[in-house]
């Protein structure tokens, strides 16, 4: 591990104990959002915000978002930056997002990320347990996230009910793990949302109240408020948000260039997206309920 990376796990362990965050959330009924950060402007956005609003929150980085800005080191460096002269005091997360190998992990954890999820979903059910058993030896200080089932993707937009985690699952997964968080698929979806929302509130109360372990939900955009307070009253403690992001910062890029053909500065262009973006994670950080728990 490099010296930047040490100093920056050992700073944030001298501020915060990363799992009572955690279990701070799940105790008092309320979710820690994550939102997944693409670019230096999206990193800044949810940092102004969330220290405006005192929320807790994770910043989600994929694999493509990690190639996109150039490495992990950069996302480390990036946000450690940003922090400093933004004046942040609230706990911040740099969370790997969605990991599909041991070795990004750890890529991830060398480079001085505060949060890894492996996702061996894609595996057969004793080889995600081994994976993520590896990846876990390989950790220091960092929170860890598993995924169990298979949550619904961008391509369909539906939940298969064949993939759903079941109680028993769940208890055995996390018998044979240290994770710190489970993400089991219980009917949301990355992406968009085509029909109306399965989720199977039931079943994460179940998993919530026999393992007493936080549980994370995939795909929170588009979700209605009603649903978002029921997976949280639930057992849900973290809930992901990148596509609603993207749509909102969207839709104000598409405004600002309709009627600004000839501004060309990619400042103003990028930053048109602002306000449409922060409205959507000030709206987030009210449903979740973390507002003022930093």
């Amino acid at each position: 591990m490099t010296k930047s990376a040490q100093k920056h796990i050992l700073k944030l362990g001298d501020s915060m104990n990363l799992k009572e965050i955690l279990l701070k959330a799940k105790n008092e009924h309320y979710a820690i959002p994550q939102f997944n950060i693409n670019n230096l402007e999206w990193a800044k956005y949810i940092l102004e915000v969330c220290e405006e609003e005192k929320s807790p929150v994770f910043l989600g980085v994929s694999q493509g978002a990690m190639k996109y800005m150039g490495g992990f080191d950069v996302v480390v460096g990036m946000i450690n930056g940003l922090k400093k002269d933004l004046n942040i005091t609230i706990p911040v997360m740099v969370h790997l997002d969605h990991s599909p190998t041991v070795e990004l992990c750890k890529s991830a954890v060398d480079a001085g990320f505060d949060s890894i999820m492996f996702d061996g979903s894609k595996y057969d059910y004793e080889k995600n347990v081994r994976l993520t058993n590896e990846v876990k030896a390989y950790l220091k200080d960092q929170l860890f996230e598993a995924e169990i089932g298979k949550i619904g993707g961008e391509e369909d937009g539906i939940a298969s009910t064949e993939y759903f985690t079941s109680l028993s699952e769940a208890e055995d997964f996390i018998s044979k793990t240290n994770i710190d968080m489970l993400a089991p698929a219980l009917g949301s979806v990355h992406g968009i949302y085509k029909g109306e929302p399965n989720i199977q509130t039931d079943v994460m109360k179940e998993i919530s109240e026999k393992t007493n372990m936080p549980l994370v939900l995939h795909g929170g955009s588009g979700l209605p408020e009603n649903i978002l307070k029921e997976c949280i009253k639930n057992g849900i403690t973290k809930i992901n948000f990148n596509t609603e992001l993207q749509i909102s910062w969207h839709n104000g890029v598409l405004d600002f260039i309709a009627n600004n053909k000839d501004v060309y500065d990619p400042r103003k262009v990028i930053s048109s997206g602002e306000e449409n973006m922060k409205s959507t994670i000030r709206e987030y950080i009210n449903i979740l309920g973390s507002k003022g728990k930093a």
